[in-house]
């Protein structure tokens, strides 16, 4: 049983960044402001940072020579077709998986050694509709959900700390715009809803790095919109670095730093202007490839005449080697359908390999 009796006078620390280096929000120590916080504008070392990096499942190297620097508010993108390791990717910068070659560097430390300092939103949770546990509480988990036992009753409620959590919980949730349906049961959230109350939940301990893992998947294209641009001002104003899996980059192309592009073993990472081309795409998956702008500023790329359509569902019958994958959804008027010269005939679906199950 929890027998925190934190008060007034002991807790009396200021938010991330004061004079003795506490986090109120969460009671830990982080270091001092002028080597750890992205805000101070003069941090010795990168957020993320791999030279080389490869890695390799079951003696497949899956992605090789990655290079790739991410500063404190840049928003990267990792994209590619099923199956190539993007979520292997995330993996390795968490600590999960090692490298396979190469050097990775995660807030000047090797990966995992600072985890307190990263927000995670793994690939999509869907909560039972009779879940009667309210988002706001599901937006605390983020701050306490790794303690043990539950506060006495009467010992927490006025505390400094605990009034500072239940600010910074207050404050997340309206940073995400979820402030009208926070006290809801997140059972009867919508998916949009939903996934804003999990990213509060990801960014309620200050961190300087956010990983999300396809945190657009099964949006509908609306919301899509609104997550991807509540993404991008969040990297901005919170100064946060964000690595975000994507499997289509037109969502978040106006908010982009910079791309990570897998393909079969390979990588190009830089600007999506350098990226996303006919060149360099057409090198990295070895076979002719065309990158068009649509008049609305989505980009559609071209594999080949007999591709098949896209989006139908990514888990499904999806070839991991189509390089289209990451890139192009081009949307008629109905949400959801294929539409264009350039979407071909539609083909037989690939045979999965076992090796497709890695993504």
């Amino acid at each position: 049983m929890s027998t925190d009796t934190d008060t007034d006078s002991e807790v009396t620390a200021a938010a991330p960044g004061g004079e003795n280096g506490e986090n109120i929000a969460t009671g830990e120590k982080i270091a001092t402001p002028e080597t750890q916080l992205c805000n101070a504008g003069n941090i010795p070392v990168a957020v993320v940072e791999l030279r080389g990096a490869s890695a390799a499942v079951g003696g497949r190297t899956l992605w090789g020579g990655v290079d790739l620097t991410v500063d404190c508010g840049e928003f990267v993108a990792v994209l590619g077709p099923n199956g190539v390791g993007k979520s292997t990717l995330v993996k390795v910068l968490l600590g999960v998986l090692p490298a396979a070659a190469g050097e990775v560097r995660v807030l000047g430390q090797r990966p995992g050694a600072a985890g307190a300092q990263i927000g995670y939103l793994p690939q999509r949770r869907s909560f039972d509709a009779s879940l009667r546990i309210r988002g706001v509480d599901v937006v605390r988990l983020g701050l306490d959900g790794d303690r043990w036992g539950v506060p006495l009753p009467g010992t927490r409620r006025f505390g400094a700390r605990r009034r500072a959590e239940q600010e910074r919980v207050r404050e997340v949730i309206d940073l995400v715009g979820a402030s009208a349906y926070a006290h809801r049961a997140i059972g009867e959230c919508s998916g949009g809803e939903q996934q804003r109350l999990l990213i509060a939940q990801a960014l309620v301990r200050r961190p300087r790095l956010l990983v999300l893992d396809e945190p657009l998947d099964s949006l509908d294209l609306p919301n899509q919109a609104s997550v991807a641009a509540l993404i991008g001002r969040i990297s901005r104003s919170e100064d946060v670095a964000v690595v975000m899996v994507a499997h289509d980059v037109n969502p978040i192309l106006p908010y982009l730093d910079r791309v990570v592009y897998l393909a079969d073993g390979g990588a190009a990472s830089g600007t999506p202007e350098e990226v996303i081309t006919t060149e360099t795409l057409s090198n990295l998956f070895r076979t002719p490839v065309e990158v068009l702008r649509a008049s609305d500023g989505r980009l559609v790329v071209v594999g080949g005449p007999e591709a098949p359509a896209l989006h139908a569902d990514r888990h499904d019958g999806y070839d991991r080697h189509d390089p289209r994958a990451g890139v192009r959804r081009v949307v008629g008027a109905g949400a959801g359908t294929n539409t264009g010269s350039s979407a071909g005939t539609p083909a037989t679906p690939a045979p999965r390999s076992g090796a497709d199950d890695v993504r």
